[in-house]
């Protein structure tokens, strides 16, 4: 019965062949390690572009929130103090960087405070991000402007 059941599965078998089976013929050796070959470079530069893509994207919101961070501080202070609100807010953006993404750029990122009206502040941070990509330099900038708070007193 052992020997009958046997016969049975190996026929089985050998038809399944000709319908996609797992049988190999002379002709199909090596083009899974052929394939493999020409797919594995492509497969590796998408995992690499995805890990790419995410580094940009988290540096440019890191960048956005030091800026509004540093014109928050500009805003708050330059009118109460006019000669320090700049070294404030810049220092207010670095820490917001150093806290949220300490390694995340190349190097410590431009800050640049300006007040373009006279009652505005202006708070624009500029970064490069690391490229694990060869050939890539990615640059992300990010800019808060606001008015400035100030006190008016009733009547005047």
């Amino acid at each position: 019965m052992i020997r009958r059941l046997g016969g049975f599965l190996r026929r089985r078998v050998a038809q399944g062949a000709d319908r996609g089976g797992s049988v190999l013929r002379a002709g199909d050796r090596g083009g899974s390690a052929i394939e493999f070959l020409f797919l594995t470079p492509v497969m590796f530069f998408m995992i690499f572009g995805a890990v790419q893509f995410a580094l940009y994207s988290f540096a440019e919101h890191v960048a956005k929130a030091a800026a509004q961070a540093g014109a928050r501080t500009a805003r708050a202070q330059a009118d109460a103090d006019p000669a320090g609100w700049r070294v404030a807010a810049e220092a207010k953006a670095h820490a917001y960087v150093t806290q949220l993404g300490p390694g995340l750029f190349t190097g410590p990122p431009d800050v640049v405070t300006s007040q373009p009206g006279a009652f505005t502040v202006r708070v624009e941070v500029e970064g490069k991000v690391p490229s694990i990509m060869p050939g890539m330099n990615l640059t992300v900038s990010a800019a808060s402007e606001g008015p400035v708070e100030r006190f008016v007193p009733d009547g005047g």
